[in-house]
């Protein structure tokens, strides 16, 4: 059985990362394979990365504000390389009155700091395998 491949990116100028490797831990621990990035990722590394390495699923932490640009560029990004298939789900400091327009671009899912761990696995057995 194939394993589901997870990127976690982290964009922009921002340098905490701690959520994203949190994240990224959790998933490993439960049983998926996790590419993370690393710091200072743009929209279009993401989804070369996402390409490169065949994920299905790719997380985004965006604690810099940026997110407004950063989760529609990475959609598009990933649309002009066939990839509309990928799950995007993103956290970080993303004010709640955003998210809808957010999840308009195709994100799948946004989570707020505070969100419980199981939360975040029982959207990606929902949503990704």
């Amino acid at each position: 059985m194939k394993r589901v491949r997870v990127l976690i990116a982290k964009p922009g100028l921002d340098g905490h990362d701690r959520g994203a490797k949190v994240i990224a831990k959790f998933l490993q621990e439960s049983g998926y394979e996790v590419i993370y990035t690393g710091l200072h990722q743009t929209p279009e590394q993401i989804a070369i990365s996402a390409m490169q390495e065949a994920v299905d699923a790719i997380g985004i932490s965006v604690l810099s504000g940026s997110h407004n640009y950063v989760f529609p560029e990475v959609m598009e990004l990933l649309r002009a390389r066939g990839m509309g298939e990928v799950v995007v789900f993103g956290g970080g400091t993303i004010p709640e009155d955003e998210i809808p327009a957010l999840l308009e671009t195709g994100v799948k899912a946004l989570f707020r700091p505070g969100t419980p761990l199981e939360d975040v696995l029982r959207f990606m057995q929902e949503h990704v395998g």
